[in-house]
């Protein structure tokens, strides 16, 4: 009894190490930022404004503006939690094909941007790249389309909730963090620990422009459940669309009826 006793005890030692060692390095499982800018839209032929602005609290970012003389609509687009805008441009290409302008920027301790990641600080950096668009670019937010993947979509859809924009994209994201990382590691007591929320849910519950979710059913990392409960809460006009693939290469996999679907579902709403 007595072995068995100090087994025990030493489990709930490193039982709660490992809490404590969560609840400290959190940030770590949630944030990939990348600073080297491996590429630019120019290494695929495409023509772009390096632009830099900044935040409400002084912290300045970086990001890129590619234009396109077939619409006025600009696609505000917030990337996931991985790497930095120049691991985007695939998705850059295609929206540029679509005939769209692009606003791609990087958060703070991303790529060029500089300042510390946070929560709260994503969200500065998200109003401060839309003040960018209206403000420097005199584009109406009316013509304003914000896309976001994975975690840029739940940063997307809190600026959508403050600023209300003419549609609004969510690919392959989840409902909460907290949710998130509770089926992730269901052995902790992370709605306990968890110093950040990112709750798009609770955000879409509020908010009234068009939305299209986007998500694959074989998504390895954020499970198909999260864009059906996402869906099931939006507020209409809205749809659901499948992609195939996995989580970061989906958007590429399902090809031409990706490009089609968001295409259509901002044109048919445009006007």
């Amino acid at each position: 009894m007595k072995i068995i006793g100090a087994a025990l005890l030493i489990l709930l030692f490193l039982y709660i190490v490992l809490v404590i060692f969560m609840l400290i390095f959190q940030s770590k499982f949630i944030y990939y930022p990348y600073r080297e800018v491996s590429m630019t839209p120019c290494d695929i032929g495409l023509k772009y404004q390096d632009v830099f602005f900044k935040t409400e609290d002084g912290v300045k970012l970086n990001g890129w503006f590619i234009p396109s003389e077939n619409t006025d609509i600009v696609i505000l687009f917030f990337h996931g939690n991985g790497g930095n805008i120049s691991h985007r441009i695939e998705s850059i290409n295609l929206f540029h094909k679509m005939g769209f302008s692009i606003f791609i920027f990087d958060y703070r301790g991303y790529g060029l941007s500089e300042g510390s990641l946070s929560e709260e600080g994503t969200y500065k950096d998200a109003k401060a790249a839309l003040d960018y668009l209206i403000d420097e670019k005199n584009i109406p937010i009316e013509n304003i389309v914000y896309f976001g993947r994975s975690l840029g979509a739940s940063i997307a859809s809190w600026l959508a909730l403050k600023n209300s924009p003419k549609v609004l994209i969510l690919e392959s994201t989840f409902t909460s963090i907290e949710d998130l990382a509770s089926q992730l590691y269901p052995f902790l007591p992370v709605r306990l620990i968890s110093r950040y929320h990112y709750n798009t849910k609770k955000n879409l519950e509020s908010i009234n422009c068009p939305i299209l979710i986007i998500h694959s059913p074989d998504d390895e990392m954020i499970p198909y459940s999260h864009g059906v409960q996402l869906y099931n809460t939006a507020n209409e006009p809205k749809e659901l669309f499948q992609l195939q693939g996995q989580h970061n290469d989906g958007f590429m996999l399902t090809g031409f009826p990706y490009i089609e679907k968001i295409k259509n579902f901002i044109l048919k709403l445009r006007y």
